[in-house]
């Protein structure tokens, strides 16, 4: 079994790593906090993670963090290993640097995650893979292990450019349900009625039909926050930006996000949007 550095331990890090040691992989952790996650075994540092690892997953919250991971990396010995980056940001962080890796004897992809923690966990999320076909086909054999929806999508830097367009379009419906909810519960229209006929139908979305038990309350934990979806809309906004295109629905999603966020509710699931909407009708 490939061993499995896992670097970044938030929810989707500690998730990936947990699926990849229940699939049999020996795997060990390390985040630049200092976190640890139980049942993991924790690297002392980088260098360490990376000296006991065939493959480095890389799951981290930005641009920033992501940059220098990948610099701190280069700095080490990579002969032979593969780099899996997962995290949302922007293409050119890892297209900027991949003759490098490529020089030390690496092989990476970017390959983002559509799906939050709890699809990782069952292995039900969907993965996008952008890099050379080698590569691509090193890394899904690794992936398979938590997912069993890997795309190759195309060279370095499309995976990301597919997880805006399959994830904004996600962000878009939730701003088509913050018009049309009200307009349900102005006309007398219940909630579980209109979510349960739109997801039984042509207009349904597969994430809104599992995420009704907490729309309507029933079920209160978080699959995913509102803070995480605002800075991934600022992810994907820029990545449209880079093609010299616009996405108009993403900025008028991202104007309600911020609203959200003021009113206190990052750490909510985005379910909650819809039921606030509902409510304001």
């Amino acid at each position: 079994m490939e061993r499995i550095g896992v670097i970044g331990l938030g929810r989707m890090g500690s998730a990936i790593a947990r699926r990849m040691q229940a699939q049999g992989h020996p795997v060990i952790g390390w985040t630049r906090s200092g976190r640890a996650v139980d049942g993991i075994e924790a690297a002392p540092d980088l260098a360490a993670l990376v000296a006991r690892s065939d493959t480095l997953i890389l799951s981290l919250l930005n641009d920033d963090a992501v940059a220098n991971v990948l610099d701190a990396c280069l700095a080490l010995d990579l002969k032979g290993k593969q780099i899996i980056e997962t995290s949302t940001v922007v293409p050119t962080l890892l297209q900027d640097r991949i003759d490098r890796f490529e020089a030390n004897g690496a092989s990476a992809v970017d390959a983002p995650i559509s799906g939050g923690p709890e699809l990782v966990l069952t292995g039900n999320c969907g993965v996008f893979i952008g890099g050379s076909d080698a590569a691509a086909a090193r890394a899904q054999s690794t992936i398979s292990a938590f997912s069993g929806r890997i795309f190759h999508v195309g060279p370095l830097g499309t995976g990301i450019v597919m997880k805006t367009i399959n994830n904004s379009m996600i962000q878009c419906y939730f701003s088509g349900l913050d018009d049309m909810m009200p307009l349900a519960k102005r006309a007398g229209l219940p909630l579980e009625t209109a979510l349960r006929i739109l997801c039984g139908g042509p207009a349904g979305m597969p994430m809104i039909a599992d995420r009704i038990p907490k729309i309507l309350g029933e079920d209160p934990t978080t699959g995913f926050t509102i803070t995480a979806a605002h800075k991934d809309n600022d992810v994907f906004r820029r990545v449209v930006k880079a093609y010299r295109l616009e996405a108009p629905t993403l900025d008028h999603t991202s104007a309600r996000q911020k609203i959200a966020l003021s009113e206190g509710l990052g750490e909510n699931d985005p379910a909650i949007l819809v039921s606030a909407a509902y409510n304001r009708g």
